[in-house]
This record gives structure tokens, C-alpha cells and sequence, in this order.
């Protein structure tokens, strides 16, 4: 017997004695399993707990879950924290609970003082109240006293008597007092202060920076309105914050106050935009759900709702709303059904099994129950009420309870010839009482049933088709199988018997292959074996399909399930798990191996496994939940995207959170750890402007101007006009002792803003540094330079001599040089003509030099007096002879290393005489260049 049995009967047998003594067979796993009385198991965690018969700690922890199954608030299941004390909280909160004491005594005291000196009535209050009673006070002849003694006794009202209460109506005057409550609530109040705010903007004259700062400040207003519940105000600043910036949010915020107020066209549009504006968006798909479902569109509502559970499984909104849904469309499908009278609605089934379509359905839904169609049943509603309880012969099972009911037991066993009548309750119950009588062997229900059944088989044929093709097999074939599924839907499953067996029969006859369409006849026809409670045949038909198809889900189920309607729990458990390999979602597998395993715990003990026959591996290619179908393209595009802006989220809340804590650690001088934080932003925001900036302001206080100037350079790259950039870079340059450029990053941030006092201070610390420098530089270069020049012979020539002469006669010095073959015999030749004023020598020795030599000759002689004479010497020689020469000059001596340094020391007169070059040469005609071309190289000199 099974402790299912043994529970059974010991409900049955004795009744729960609650005031008498816990039975030690009922201190046991199965019997507090079994057990739904909450006070009968309070009774036994009580005796559980006291220790009378033994401490069993597992137990008593079994027996505590069980009670808080049933009832989760039980009173046995409280547990007493223990009493805070000073050593449980920490010397702050101490503290602080001694402050909170110290000051609630101040103010009780402070309290109790104002109560004492404070007069407890005024004169006026003192004036109108009556004497105490039992104190010689007199009352005033001025105070008027209603003397309430004086009025007459005889209008007093009367008792009842008892004769009036019999006929009083108790019901009438209860009604009549809830009508009275009803219709003194004062009505409600319509607040009508939104009705006055302007929906449409003008945000024409804002800048889109201003106009969604203003659109997020009416956003969050609307947002507050909703939350107090007042959503025709949350509408109307929501439709403010739209006319001034339309975004998802919004809509999607007015479209759930719409829903509140039961707007449902309004809210349909708000969704339908934001889905325009975002494809897949969740809030707008299940919103729109809602209105689906409120205004009746069931189907449309149950399409979004899957959409829905694609990109969010868990989203415990749609999982609700969906179940709501299915069941309204259940509940019209049957309205629809009673609307049409007495016809049956049959649907037609194809010739491919009722397995294989249910086999659709099981992984459409793993977990509900499905009505099985045809010769199929479904897994997640095993019928093993009727197989465990049935002798191994061919009984009887209802088709509509597959769960196994108390009333199975009860219910007389029919033969085989009888299942087809049981399900024509009506109609037999109609022919008994037009024939007066209830008898089943009567000639006249007899008759009655028989003309019932012609009829219905005739309806039910002219309804399915019932000549549709099955798989390979033949006509009449197919047709005996689209009969035995339509017997076997109707619930007539000897008759479906019956068809699937000369089915089977014709197929061995007609001598065809086809060992997919054998195998759906012999598992269909096993499900009828098991409806009918012969679980032995049922194991060999199913055993026969999964010999022509191994590893196929329906016949290893129906297989399992007679071997445990027959108590062959290992072979079941085998079975079972077999099931579970193919396909993990068949929920019915997982409680029957769950069931079985306890069951083989108790029987086999510890080593339960190692009793059980092998259980075989199913190929990956028979795994049917390693083949569900890929998602669309939509659906990984739109999660894609969901991830994209999940990703993006999270990292800007971690940017903005590292942002903080680098700014912290700036504030309290620890430069180091800012630092780091900085860095860890820029892994996150690579070309964020404001961390750059920050973090090279951290290099400078930590005097790293190298990388100060790095992270300034990538922040004006990013953004050209930042002036903190500016500003400290030109102190990273100062502190690299690049004078030059730190003057220019100056110029640059008084160019933006002139107020700037400290780059004004430091523009004139910076220029005093510089002029020193450039002039160390000079007397170093002049120093080096004198020793050569002391040692260059000179040698006179005679007018009488013959000897060519190497230097220029035209000059009135003879020891210039006119070609240079090196930097230093250009500076020779170059100092030379400065120092006489030679003009011309200057020009002629620039005529002889190459103009892409010129920056490499004047690398350590470039400086603003040397400069101003190259740009007279061209201005009053060179230009006369070859514009073209000075244009090419010009343009490499602006790529020299010192220019800029002689530029800063040019005075004013001589950059007027280059601006006067610079005039004469746009003026002169050359077919080297252009006006265009002058005064785009006259920009890198003036």
C-alpha cells in the first residue's frame, strides 16, 4: 500500500483528537506532508519542540516549513529578537540615543513648567461655565443659566411597548440609514488649477541646451502631479514639457496618466508615437496593452504582451496581464460557443498526430495544463488519478479531469463496450425522461442512446474533414485515423481504440514504409490503452513506437506513466528522465521524478541509484530544447539596442558617481587618488572635456607638467575654446620653462575673457622670464661666436692684381661672405652686413642662399634685430629684382625655431616695416602666388 493510501485512510479512519496526545506515527515526514490541518500541526511542532519523543532537529525544521506553507503568519513561527543592550549597538548610536534622552527630558520639563504656570481657564471661559458640583457657590444674578429643571415633564417620550417592536423592520431602517450616509458626503471637489496652464510653449528664442533643461523641469512636475494622484495636472505638464522638447518619456508618462483617467484613445496615440520614436520600447508596448485589453482587443493585447515577455521573461506586469488576457479570450470562445445553440464545434485535425501538435503546444507553454486533442495528451497534465487506482484491465476515465479527483474512486468501472455511452450524459438523460424510466438496460434508452450517437457521429463528420491526408498513409487509412482522433476528442476512447487498431492492421497489410506514421498509431493508441486504465498494453504499444522511432518525447511519457500506474518505479524514474533529456520544459516529468525519487528513498534506502537500470544518453539532434527557433531579426535588433542603452546607463551612472568621488578627493587635497578616479572616467567617456581638464589640474598641484600639458592638449581638441585648458597648459609650459608658448596660452585666454586677473599676472611674470632668457640666450650665442671670427684671415687686395676677387666688390666690406656652404658662414656673412648696415649685401646674400636652407642657417642667429634687417634688405633690394625669391623666403622663415620667440620681440616700428613688405609684395605681379596666398603668410607674421 502507498502512503498516498495509508494517509487516505487514516483521514478517513479516525478524527483529529486536539485535546488528547500526538500519536508517534504521526511525528513523520510523509504524515506532516500529507497534513493541511494548521492547528493539528501546531499541536505537533509543540510536541516536536518540547522533546517528549526524542529532539529531531531536521524534523522539527521540516515540520516549521510545512506550517509556514499553510499558514505563513503563524504565532509558533515568531522568533524573539533578543533585547538591545549598550554592547549590541555601536558608541554612536549610544551616544546619539542619550542625546535623543537628554533632550525629550528638556522639553517634557520645559513642558511640564509652561502647564503649571499657565491659568487653566480665561475670565471669558470662566464666565459661562456652570459651579462645580458639591462646592457653596452661588451663581451670579448676570449669568444666564438655562434652567433645564423647568421644563415640563409630560413631553417626555414614552417607552415602547413590547406589541410596537414586533412590528418594527429592521432592514428598512438599516437601508434607510446607508442611504443617509451616502448622500451626506459633501461632493467631490474638481480642481480646476490645471485647466489654467498653458500647454504650447514658444521656446523659439531658447537654446536646445535651455529648452531640455525646461522640458526635464515640466517633466518632473508632471511627475509629482501623478504621484499625488492629481493626473489631469500630471497631462497638462506633461503636454508642456512635449511642446518644448518631444521625448519617449514624456509620452510615455501622459499615455499612463491617460490610463488612469480612462483616456484610452489619448493614450493609444502617445503610445503609438513612442514606438515610432523608439521601436520595442516596453513601457509604450505594455501600456498599450492595457488599452487593448480595456477597450475589448484582446488578441492585439496578448501579441504586445509577448513582445513584451521576449526582451523582459520576468516582467511580472506582463506575465499578469497576459494570464488576464487568455483567460477573457477563453471566456468569449466559450460565449461564442453557447451563442451557437446546440451545434459542436469540432476542429480538425491533420494527419499528423495529435502528438505532434501538441508537441507545438507543450513548447508554447510548458507549464499550463492542455486539453488533450485527439489521441494526444498532454504531459503537463498526467491522468494518473484513474491508472493508479484501476485494476490492469480496460476501465473508464473522464476526459475533462486530468488530475485524478477524489470522485474517481467512487465512480462504478464500465467495460470497454461502454466508454463511448459515457459521454453522452445529456442525451441519455433526455431519452430517460421522455421513456419514464432510468434503468440502463431498458430497450428504449437503449435505443435512444444508439440514435444519439448516429446522430452526433453524423454532425461531427459533416463538420471535419474527415478524408484529410496523414503523413504516407493511404485513404482509408488516413480516414481510420482522423476517426480514432475525432472518438478520442469527444472522449469515446474504446471507439478511438478500435480505429487506431485497424489502422494498424491495414498498414501491416498494405505492405508500405512509412515508420513515422506506424509510430504516431501505435502511441495514439497507447494513449487510449492508458485513458482506459490498461497500462500493460499501453507499455507495449509504446514500447513498439519507440522501437520504430527511438527517443520519441509522447510514447517514452505514456510509458512512464503506466509503468508507475503499475508501481514500477525504476523503470518510470528511467523513463522519466529520459523525457527530461529531450525536453527540460515538460513540468509533469519534473514532479513525477521528484515524487518517484521519495518514493525510492523509502523503498531501496541510501544506494536507490545504484538499483536503477542504465539510463540512456539522447543524441544532442533528439534534444528538442537545444532547437528552439532562433529569434528575428527584430528581436535581436531590439535587444541589441535594449542592451546598448542598459550599457550606456550603468556607465553613466558610473561616470557620474567617479566623477564625484574625484572631485571629493580634489577638495580635501588628495591629488593622487583624484587622479586615479579622473583616469577611470576617461576609460568610460574617453573624450569628456571636463575630466581632462580636471585631471591637469591634479598634474600640476603633483608639479607633473608633462602630463599636465598632454591632458590640456586633448581637452582642446575635443573643445577648442576652453579656457581652463588654456590657462593650465600655459602653466604646465611655465613650469617646463617654455616661456614662449606659456605666453601665447595666456594671450589666448585674456583674448577670450579680458577680466581674467590671474592670466594677467601671469602674462607679466611669464614675459619678464622670457626677456630674460632670450637675452642669456644672445650673450651665450655671442660669446661662442667671437672666438671663429678673431681667427678668419684677412687678406687686402691690391688694385694692380690679377687674382679674382671671391667676395662681393660691391660691398663696402670685403669680407662678406655671399656663399654660405654652412650655418656658421651665414651667420658670419649675416652679422657682418647688420653690423656695417649693408642693406645690399643682406639681399644679395639671401639671393645666393636656397629659400629651404634659410630656417636651418638661421637656427641660433634668429633673433628680432636680425629679423627686422632680412625684412629691410628684401623690402628695399630683393623684392625690386625676384618677388617670387622673397615669397619663397617668406615661406620657410616662419618654420624656423626661434621665429616666434623674435616675433614677441619686434617693436612696433618693425612690424610696421614688415607690414610695409608684406603691402608691396601683394602689389607686385608674379605667377608664383597671389594676393590670397600674400595674405595668408602675411597672418603668420603680423
Amino acid at each position: 500500500m502507498s502512503a498516498e493510501e495509508l494517509f487516505s485512510g487514516q483521514n478517513q479512519a479516525t478524527v483529529i483528537d486536539y485535546s488528547g496526545k500526538v500519536p508517534v506515527e504521526h511525528l513523520d515526514y510523509r504524515y506532516i506532508e500529507k497534513c493541511k490541518d494548521v492547528k493539528y500541526l501546531e499541536k505537533i511542532l509543540k510536541v516536536l519542540r518540547s522533546g517528549e519523543e526524542g529532539v529531531y532537529p531536521h524534523l522539527i525544521n521540516f515540520c516549521e516549513n510545512r506550517l509556514e506553507l499553510i499558514d505563513p503568519k503563524n504565532r509558533l513561527l515568531r522568533k524573539d529578537n533578543p533585547v538591545a543592550t549598550t554592547a549590541s549597538l555601536s558608541k554612536e548610536e549610544w551616544g546619539q540615543i542619550i542625546e535623543d534622552l537628554k533632550m525629550w527630558q528638556e522639553e517634557s520639563k520645559q513642558t511640564e513648567y509652561s502647564l503649571r504656570h499657565q491659568p487653566l481657564l480665561t475670565d471669558n471661559v470662566k464666565e459661562n461655565i456652570p459651579p462645580v458640583r458639591g462646592f457653596n457657590h452661588s451663581v451670579p444674578l448676570t449669568q444666564n443659566v438655562q434652567q433645564k429643571q423647568n421644563k415640563n415633564p409630560s413631553k417626555r417620550p414614552l417607552p415602547r411597548d413590547y406589541r410596537e417592536w414586533d412590528k418594527f423592520n429592521v432592514e428598512k431602517e438599516c437601508e434607510q440609514i446607508d442611504g443617509n450616509n451616502n448622500t451626506s458626503d459633501p461632493p467631490a471637489v474638481i480642481k480646476a488649477r490645471f485647466s489654467k496652464l498653458q500647454t504650447n510653449l514658444d521656446v523659439s528664442s531658447l537654446t536646445e541646451q535651455e529648452q531640455l533643461i525646461l522640458a526635464k523641469r515640466e517633466k518632473d512636475k508632471g511627475n509629482e502631479a501623478f504621484r499625488a494622484m492629481d493626473y489631469e495636472e500630471a497631462i497638462a505638464y506633461y503636454s508642456r514639457s512635449i511642446s518644448i522638447l518631444p521625448t519617449v518619456t514624456a509620452h510615455n508618462n501622459r499615455a499612463q496618466a491617460e490610463i488612469k483617467l480612462k483616456r484610452w484613445n489619448n493614450a493609444m496615440k502617445d503610445c503609438q508615437i513612442v514606438l515610432e520614436m523608439e521601436q520595442g520600447n516596453v513601457k509604450a508596448l505594455l501600456r498599450r496593452a492595457t488599452v487593448y485589453s480595456q477597450t475589448e482587443r484582446f488578441g492585439q493585447a496578448a501579441k504586445d504582451l509577448r513582445t513584451v515577455l521576449i526582451q523582459e521573461p520576468q516582467n511580472a506586469a506582463a506575465l499578469k496581464l497576459l494570464s488576464e488576457t487568455e483567460k477573457k479570450i477563453q471566456e468569449m470562445g466559450q460565449t461564442e460557443t453557447r451563442r451557437r445553440g446546440k451545434k459542436i464545434l469540432i476542429q480538425e485535425v491533420n494527419g499528423d498526430d495529435l502528438s505532434d501538435q501538441c508537441e507545438t503546444i507543450l513548447k508554447a507553454r510548458p507549464v499550463e495544463r492542455i486539453q488533450p486533442e485527439g489521441g494526444e495528451e498532454s504531459p503537463a497534465a498526467p491522468d494518473m488519478g484513474n491508472t493508479q487506482k484501476k485494476p490492469h484491465g480496460r476501465g473508464d476515465s473522464s476526459p475533462h479531469s486530468d488530475n485524478g479527483s477524489s470522485h474517481h474512486h467512487h465512480a462504478p468501472r464500465k467495460g470497454k463496450s461502454s466508454s463511448a455511452d459515457k459521454y453522452k450524459v445529456n442525451h441519455e438523460s433526455k431519452d430517460k425522461v421522455a421513456n419514464g424510466t432510468s434503468k440502463r438496460g431498458s430497450t428504449a434508452s437503449a435505443q435512444a442512446d444508439q440514435s444519439s450517437r448516429t446522430s452526433a457521429e453524423a454532425e461531427a463528420k459533416n463538420t471535419v474533414n474527415l478524408d484529410a491526408p496523414c503523413g504516407a498513409l493511404p485513404p482509408p487509412l488516413s480516414r481510420l485515423k482522423n476517426e480514432g482522433n475525432l472518438f478520442f476528442k469527444n472522449g469515446q476512447f474504446a471507439d478511438a481504440l478500435e480505429k487506431y487498431s485497424q489502422a494498424i492492421q491495414g498498414y501491416t497489410d498494405s505492405g508500405i514504409d512509412s515508420p513515422e506514421d506506424l509510430c504516431i498509431l501505435y502511441s495514439n493508441r497507447a494513449a487510449c490503452y492508458l485513458k482506459d486504465g490498461n497500462s500493460q498494453d499501453c507499455i507495449q504499444d509504446c514500447t513498439k513506437a519507440l522501437e520504430l522511432q527511438s527517443f520519441s518525447l509522447k510514447p517514452l511519457l505514456r510509458r512512464a506513466m503506466a509503468y508507475e500506474s503499475l508501481e514500477r518505479y525504476r523503470k518510470a524514474y528511467v523513463d522519466y528522465k529520459t523525457v527530461l533529456q529531450i525536453d527540460t520544459s515538460v513540468q509533469a516529468a519534473h514532479d513525477s521524478v521528484n515524487r518517484i525519487t521519495r518514493l525510492l528513498i523509502e523503498e531501496d534506502g541510501v544506494d536507490w541509484r545504484e538499483k536503477l537500470p542504465e539510463i540512456p544518453l539522447v543524441p544532442l539532434s533528439a534534444q528538442q530544447h537545444r532547437r528552439l527557433e532562433q529569434p528575428s531579426e527584430e528581436v535581436l535588433k531590439a535587444r541589441a539596442e535594449k542592451t546598448k542603452r542598459d550599457a550606456e546607463r550603468r556607465a553613466e551612472v558610473q561616470f557620474t558617481a567617479l566623477k564625484q568621488e574625484g572631485n571629493d578627493f580634489v577638495k580635501k587635497g588628495q591629488y593622487k587618488d583624484a587622479v586615479e578616479k579622473y583616469s577611470e572616467c576617461l576609460k568610460l567617456k574617453p573624450e569628456e572635456c571636463a575630466i581632462y581638464t580636471n585631471r591637469a589640474l591634479c598634474y600640476l598641484k603633483l608639479e607633473r607638467f608633462a602630463e599636465a600639458k598632454q591632458d590640456c592638449d586633448a581637452a582642446l581638441k575635443s573643445e577648442p575654446t576652453n579656457k581652463k585648458a588654456f590657462y593650465r597648459r600655459a602653466m604646465a609650459n611655465k613650469g617646463l620653462k617654455d616661456y614662449l608658448a606659456c605666453s601665447s596660452d595666456l594671450q589666448e585666454v585674456l583674448h577670450q575673457d579680458p577680466n581674467v586677473q590671474e592670466a594677467e599676472k601671469e602674462l607679466e611674470e611669464v614675459t619678464v622670464l622670457l626677456r630674460q632668457s632670450l637675452a642669456n640666450a644672445n650673450t651665450n650665442a655671442n660669446t661662442s661666436l667671437a672666438k671663429p671670427r678673431k681667427s678668419v684671415p684677412i687678406t687686402e687686395v691690391d688694385g694692380e692684381e690679377d687674382t679674382p676677387c671671391t667676395t662681393d666688390c660691391r660691398g663696402e666690406d670685403a669680407s662678406i661672405n655671399l656663399n654660405p656652404s654652412s650655418a656658421y658662414e651665414f651667420g658670419q656673412a649675416l652679422n657682418a652686413a647688420r653690423s656695417s648696415g649693408n642693406t645690399l649685401a643682406c639681399a644679395d646674400l639671401l639671393a645666393s642662399t636656397p629659400p629651404q636652407s634659410l630656417p636651418q642657417y638661421l637656427s641660433t642667429e634668429l633673433d628680432g634685430q636680425n629679423l627686422t634687417f632680412i625684412m629691410k634688405a628684401m623690402d628695399s633690394h630683393l623684392l625690386q629684382r625676384d618677388p617670387g625669391l622673397v615669397y619663397r623666403h617668406l615661406c620657410h622663415l616662419h618654420t624656423a625655431d626661434r621665429f616666434k620667440i623674435a616675433m614677441v620681440l619686434l617693436e612696433k616700428s618693425d612690424r610696421s616695416t614688415m607690414t610695409q613688405l608684406f603691402d608691396r609684395l601683394s602689389a607686385a605681379e608674379s605667377s608664383e602666388f597671389t594676393k590670397n596666398d600674400v595674405q595668408n603668410l602675411a597672418n603668420k607674421f603680423i
